[in-house]
């Protein structure tokens, strides 16, 4: 059932109204200064701290396509409920508090809020008038509590306080901004990268906003962040480059004791041991995630995973060649296993070098690679042990 539907018990208006504080908030952001920061759910729905300290505070409004804001619209008036208290605590008329209503909905033409759409310096008393005449046609409670908290400034700072409010309306809605944000960040990525990058920078800002909600980041984000971090996500994105979007992340369960996959079975067969397992299982994980990532984001060249997956079995090849060729055909088993160990530390340690792309430097990537180069079926690409294929093959060949 879509949010907009009419249905009065559903609960989608108000989850959309949470989702969009974050949302505005970054593109507005973006819009100031970078030495602009923002709070979410600070004293305000929004709370702008500007140089020196200034501050302003802002409510957030998603509304039902097509609605006007009128005289006595409640959105207005629990907005100026919380300012009035803000602007009586923060010192009245020495305050450095502005008040801000971003609103997706439109003013009415015939409201007195209209005249909060400009600078309302000039028109003041206007204003004034306008606003305590609405007051005093109000029957609800919301606005007559208003009006006996509003009353109890002086003249000077009534007018003070209601020249400190701006309503910003027709702001975009929710689903519009990701688009608003690629316009306006995006022009040196290219285009077929600019959702994905849009959504990383999302998937950071929420994290911040979550928490700012919950009290474990107290400061201010500034624009300079936001800056920065676009910039580091939009590098990812460069034909000579690669996002890296799995690093810290782990598989849900991780058991190098009973894993039978290919990979897994060749570490044990040198005795690896099992933290260097548990290690491998993580590259093997990161390293596959990443491709699929990269797959579904089409930022791969048509056969560029099969040309890369070539390259390390060629130096794998070369290298394993180079440990093998001084062991003798009957070799004991403690030479053969570490001769594979070494050759293992080679592709663990060694192979950074041997990169998908000249910027992709994450070591999981060729790490993991290799593991799964090492898990193929029905034979392994790669592997370890010097007799590792000689032994699977009896394996297989005594199975059928």
């Amino acid at each position: 059932m879509s949010v907009e539907s009419g249905d009065k018990y559903s609960a989608g208006p108000q989850g959309l109204g949470y989702i969009y504080q974050p949302r505005l908030a970054l593109l507005k952001l973006v819009e100031e200064s970078e030495r602009t920061g923002v709070l979410i759910e600070g004293q305000d729905d929004l709370e702008f701290v500007e140089e020196g300290q200034n501050r302003s505070l802002a409510s957030l409004k998603h509304k039902s396509p097509g609605d006007r804001l009128t005289d006595l619209d409640i959105d207005f008036w629990k907005s100026v409920r919380i300012w009035l208290e803000r602007y009586k605590l923060s010192g009245r008329s020495t305050s450095h508090l502005r008040f801000f209503l971003f609103t997706t909905a439109t003013v009415a033409d015939s409201s007195f809020l209209r005249d909060f759409l400009q600078d309302t310096s000039a028109l003041i008393e206007k204003t004034k008038e306008s606003f305590e005449s609405a007051m005093a046609k109000s029957t609800t409670q919301l606005v007559s509590e208003i009006e006996v908290a509003y009353l109890e400034l002086k003249e000077e700072e009534c007018l003070d306080f209601l020249g400190r409010i701006s309503i910003f309306d027709a702001n975009p809605r929710i689903t519009d901004i990701p688009d608003l944000l690629s316009d306006r960040l995006l022009r040196p990525v290219r285009r077929e990268h600019r959702r994905a990058v849009i959504e990383r920078l999302e998937g950071w800002w929420n994290d911040i906003a979550v928490r700012q909600i919950s009290g474990e980041k107290t400061d201010p984000i500034y624009g300079a962040e936001v800056s920065d971090k676009l910039s580091a996500i939009a590098e990812e994105y460069r034909s000579d480059n690669l996002p890296i979007t799995f690093l810290g992340k782990h598989p849900d369960k991780i058991d190098p004791d009973t894993d039978d996959r290919l990979f897994v079975q060749q570490l044990r067969l040198l005795g690896t041991t099992t933290d260097r397992i548990q290690s491998a299982i993580i590259d093997y994980y990161r390293a596959f995630q990443q491709r699929s990532s990269w797959a579904r984001e089409d930022l791969l060249v048509p056969g560029e995973m099969e040309e890369y997956e070539d390259r390390l079995v060629e130096e794998w090849k070369r290298y394993k060649d180079f440990v093998v060729e001084s062991l003798g055909s009957d070799e004991s088993e403690d030479k053969l296993i570490a001769a594979g160990r070494e050759i293992f530390r080679w592709a663990e340690f060694e192979t950074n070098n041997l990169r998908i792309r000249e910027r992709v430097t994450e070591p999981y990537v060729v790490r993991g690679a290799f593991h799964i180069l090492a898990n193929g079926r029905p034979l392994p690409r790669v592997h370890w042990h010097p007799k590792f294929l000689e032994r699977i093959e009896s394996v297989l060949e005594s199975a059928n």
